[in-house]
């Protein structure tokens, strides 16, 4: 029943033409998806030749295909009239190619382009202009000002470029505390395995008005911080309207922490460069607001850091860190008590396997949670294997409940 075929991966097939005049047509009335990638496709009008047989196409991947291009700009036909999803990875197309292509892709909304070899952009214009997704990973682009060239396209809501050689990213026609005009809908960016060094193009990502979702891990910039944790709260306080950050919803209880940190963390800076509590007097110098141009906004949201918050802080010295906890199993009175100090850093699920051994029990079965000295009554449920015990606010003195 081929004719009630919808979707079809002929991938790695030695396809090398679109065989018989109508015959792809006849026999498979209903298809809308296609994968031909890895085959024998040696030019655009074989592409063509096979899609122009099948009416209702929406996604096609002929990716890994050393096809040859149009080179000069040819008629529209509506052959790619309802196609939305487009990949051409590893195919060695060019931009100009792309968009000497695009006039006949009226419909599309995700194009991949990864491993072309791409290294200069230009302006879509008319052009590309339904696209949400653009995949431009392992093409080494020539700096960051190359995405100025794509900046306009309207509706773009994902922008994905994973080693792409991007050195620095930057916005130049807003100012600090400024929302850009491009890239108007992009919500989601991955910049993962990039040159990214300075944290000024961090800042820079809070100029874009739509951004929630940021991938970033594998940069030079995160190696000015040791602490993952600390690296996090920088980010998180840096970019705004950020919601989740390399796969990881931010809560706000977590945003409020990190801008709070933030604050206080670069208070004395602040003072150094002529902020003061004072507003009349109250006067960061630019380098300052450079470096940090969210931090007027914070001191406006939650007040300037206050003289005994920027009070030399302690050394994160590992006797600072460890928390003196009390561990009960309140389903098990035969179970005793035991005091265990724990450092702060330590994640759920390393307690768990440390109470497996305690216990013998599996820690998959373990559910912990915790009440805090301060507040009688008060339990907490560490809900997050990943997360460590500082993060749910653990002091010492408080006492972890067991359950299984």
């Amino acid at each position: 029943q081929l004719n009630q075929l919808v979707d079809i991966s002929v991938r790695e097939c030695a396809v090398s033409h679109a065989g018989r005049k109508e015959e792809i047509s006849r026999t498979c009335t209903n298809i809308r998806h296609i994968n031909l990638s890895k085959n024998l496709i040696s030019s655009w009008e074989t592409v063509t030749a096979i899609a122009s047989q099948v009416q209702n196409l929406e996604t096609l991947n002929i990716s890994e295909n050393k096809i040859k291009f149009p080179s000069t700009s040819t008629p529209v036909s509506n052959v790619f009239s309802k196609l939305r999803i487009l990949a051409l990875n590893q195919t060695e197309i060019t931009w100009t190619e792309v968009l000497l292509c695009a006039p006949g892709w009226p419909a599309l909304e995700e194009l991949y382009l990864t491993s072309n070899n791409i290294t200069v952009l230009e302006r879509p214009d008319n052009v590309l202009q339904t696209l949400k997704l653009l995949d431009l990973s392992d093409n080494q682009l020539l700096d960051g000002s190359q995405l100025h060239l794509i900046a306009r396209l309207p509706r773009l809501e994902q922008l994905i470029l994973r080693n792409a050689g991007i050195s620095s990213i930057h916005f130049p026609d807003a100012g600090f505390g400024c929302k850009t005009k491009m890239f108007p809908s992009l919500k989601r960016l991955v910049i993962n395995d990039n040159k990214i060094s300075q944290w000024s193009s961090i800042n820079e990502l809070d100029k874009l008005p739509s951004l929630r979702s940021l991938q970033c891990h594998n940069n030079p910039f995160m190696d000015t911080e040791k602490n993952p944790e600390t690296l996090r709260q920088l980010i998180i306080a840096k970019i705004s309207q950020l919601e989740v950050l390399n796969k990881s919803e931010i809560l706000p209880a977590e945003r409020k922490g990190a801008e709070l940190d933030y604050r206080k963390i670069f208070g004395n800076d602040w003072l150094a460069a002529g902020g003061n509590w004072n507003p009349e007097k109250n006067k960061p110098s630019e380098d300052f607001l450079a470096a940090h141009p969210r931090y007027p906004l914070l001191c406006l949201k939650y007040g300037a850091p206050e003289e005994g918050e920027l009070k030399g802080r302690q050394p994160l010295t590992l006797k600072n860190q460890l928390l003196t906890l009390t561990i009960k199993c309140p389903e098990k009175p035969e179970q005793k008590p035991v005091e265990k100090k724990l450092p702060e850093s330590m994640t759920v699920q390393r307690v768990k396997g440390l109470l497996y051994r305690l216990l013998k029990i599996p820690g998959s079965e373990l559910k912990l949670s915790y009440e805090s000295s301060k507040l009688e009554g008060k339990e907490v449920e560490l809900d997050n294997d990943l997360k460590p015990l500082q993060f749910y606010s653990i002091e010492s003195g408080d006492c972890v409940l067991v359950r299984w």
